[in-house]
């Protein structure tokens, strides 16, 4: 039995190790990435951070047409809350190469302006009108060019835990990008919140984790980044998050958008034959299982 579903998982280079913050670790290059992201019968990638693949819409669409991959869109971080400042003219930059890369998905977060996701400043009222107004903006400005806005809640960002969720969902019209990881370790359950709102999910970022781990990053006794060193996120079916429920729950809702493998890791070196392609393949098979189950 196949499902639409099944062709619609991708990948995301995080998953390889690769990502935007500085010294996060040993970074791969594209072609091994992209390779083994083939390899595991994903459909499509997710940009990854600037200068992972080419500045350039057309030579991008080549070199994800040569590994026979398709474009979903990308990560980016905009600063939101920062009066003087207006995230627009950064966003229709990126949203310039959307067009011949087919890529459907801008998948905002909400940075702080510091580097690294380890701490947060608090909003006040103002911030969080100013944040909510540009969410807004931002997700026009998107469908304009036909391309779908979500907001990522991430950990270390001015969108992390439930309350500052909540205000998104009640204050803001903005589509979610489910991040099961960063949702669970912000302190909101993922599995509830697909049940609770559906129709607000245009996007997921499926990874699990380690609720010991990520309960040590609550409580402050460990970083986010010692926590991603320490094995926080796990392959699918290896942690703590009800991957089945939010499964079922999206396919009851009639979800047609990707489903976006994320283990996020750091590597110290160029792995060998085997490294992070075998947790993605874990999660590919994990996942599939769960999709046929509900189809």
């Amino acid at each position: 039995m196949t499902t639409p579903s099944l062709n619609r998982i991708a990948g995301a280079p995080i998953s390889w190790g690769v990502c935007e913050v500085p010294d996060w670790g040993y970074q791969l290059t594209p072609e091994r990435v992209l390779k083994e992201m083939r390899e595991v019968g994903l459909a499509a990638t997710e940009f990854g951070p600037d200068g992972f693949l080419p500045a350039a819409p057309e030579a991008m669409a080549k070199v994800l047409a040569d590994h026979d991959l398709h474009a979903v869109g990308g990560f980016t971080p905009l600063l939101l809350h920062v009066p003087g400042h207006d995230p627009l003219p950064e966003a229709e930059r990126l949203l310039a190469g959307y067009d011949a890369s087919k890529a459907e998905v801008l998948v905002l977060s909400a940075i702080t302006g510091q580097d690294g996701y380890d701490s947060r400043p608090e909003l006040d009222a103002d911030g969080w009108q100013l944040l909510l107004s540009n969410l807004d903006r931002l997700t026009a400005l998107a469908a304009e060019r036909g391309v779908r806005a979500v907001l990522h809640p991430h950990v270390g960002t001015m969108v992390e835990n439930g309350d500052d969720v909540r205000r998104v969902l009640e204050h803001s019209s903005i589509s979610l990008c489910l991040d099961t990881g960063h949702l669970l370790i912000g302190g909101t359950d993922p599995a509830e919140l697909t049940r609770q709102a559906p129709e607000r999910i245009a996007h997921t970022h499926m990874k699990d984790v380690d609720a010991s781990l990520a309960a040590k990053v609550q409580s402050g006794r460990l970083s986010y980044t010692d926590a991603v060193r320490a094995g926080m996120y796990r392959p699918l079916g290896a942690g703590d998050v009800d991957v089945r429920a939010i499964v079922t729950h999206l396919s009851a809702r009639g979800y047609d958008g990707w489903y976006v493998l994320e283990q996020d890791t750091i590597l110290t070196g160029e792995p060998g034959a085997k490294g992070p392609v075998d947790d993605v393949w874990a999660s590919a098979e994990h996942l599939r299982a769960a999709l046929r189950a509900d189809a």
